[in-house]
């Protein structure tokens, strides 16, 4: 069995995010883990420095993200391919993906170390842009794809379908399918439902849409959603938006059919998964009002009844 390799990552332009990230390649080279970092990242005695490609987690046991949810999404580019697991530690303001605060940095390298930690998969959506039939992009996304108006004045012509059958017909300034880990993220400010990240499902909100019709709606992980732009319309021109990280210019008449990834991204979790953690994750970030809740006390009398 070969030495135990982990990589670690950080959001480059904050200074704290860097001083983080050496204390952890150092506590994790005391522990006799071997370190990688990405090429002009930032330095670390002993660390070996890797391009920034697939290739760069490929082997590893971790992917360790010091930032926000954006320096997580950007590690998943990584992570994913090679199948390994990430962890994120927030240095942003929500930091929904993230898994630990930098309060307990230390802790949660040693709990790391321990290997003291599961891990579970996360669904992801494969992306299909077409134009005049041909395909012109594929991509992913792990929370996701958005198809927007690219100038603010004017809005964008869509038909939605659903199975390859048309939905409903919409002027918008744009469309999110999203995945249930990105119920969380463009999809919730779109006014979409919370979704717990267990059920597998794929969401369609729209935004500003001008039909009487235009609910979110959410549909089964096997269906294949597709939007449609109308040609022949004075709509501005459209992009596509993928974890607002990767963009596709979008034709008049493009078509974007979105459906489930067939990778998925790891995410490693110290206090493990399921609904409770969701919950509790939810009430945290976004500091939701639970005062007077009873449930653990009727809990205990029942035990004691």
């Amino acid at each position: 069995m070969g030495r135990r390799t982990v990589l670690v990552m950080a959001h480059t332009g904050r200074e704290d995010a860097l001083r983080s990230a050496r204390l952890v390649a150092a506590r994790l080279a005391a522990a006799d883990i071997a370190v990688r970092t990405l090429t002009g990242e930032f330095s670390c005695p002993g660390a070996e420095e890797v391009p920034a490609s697939p290739a760069a987690a490929e082997g590893a046991e971790l992917v360790i993200v010091l930032g926000g949810d954006g320096s997580l999404l950007r590690a998943a580019e990584l992570s994913r391919p090679a199948g390994v697991p990430l962890i994120g530690v927030n240095l942003g303001h929500v930091g929904f993906l993230a898994e630990a605060e930098p309060e307990g940095l230390a802790e949660t390298v040693d709990r790391l170390v321990a290997r003291q930690y599961v891990v579970e998969d996360r669904m992801t959506i494969d992306v299909t842009v077409r134009s005049n039939g041909s395909v012109v992009a594929l991509t992913w996304a792990l929370n996701e794809a958005t198809v927007e108006k690219a100038a603010r004045e004017r809005m964008i012509e869509v038909v939605l379908e659903v199975d390859g059958r048309p939905l409903s017909r919409w002027g918008c300034d744009g469309v999110v399918c999203s995945t249930p880990t990105g119920s969380t993220a463009y999809a919730f400010s779109a006014g979409g439902p919370v979704v717990w990240p267990e059920v597998e499902a794929l969401l369609m909100v729209p935004i500003s849409a001008h039909a009487l019709f235009a609910p979110p709606m959410v549909v089964s992980p096997q269906s294949v959603l597709a939007v449609e732009l109308i040609e022949g319309n004075e709509t501005s021109g459209a992009v596509l938006w993928c974890d607002g990280r990767r963009k596709v210019d979008l034709p008049p008449g493009s078509r974007v059919e979105v459906r489930r990834g067939a990778l998925p991204v790891l995410l490693a979790r110290l206090h493990g998964a399921g609904p409770q953690r969701f919950t509790d994750r939810l009430v945290v970030k976004f500091e939701l009002p639970v005062a007077g809740w009873r449930g653990r006390a009727r809990e205990d009398a029942g035990k004691h009844a």
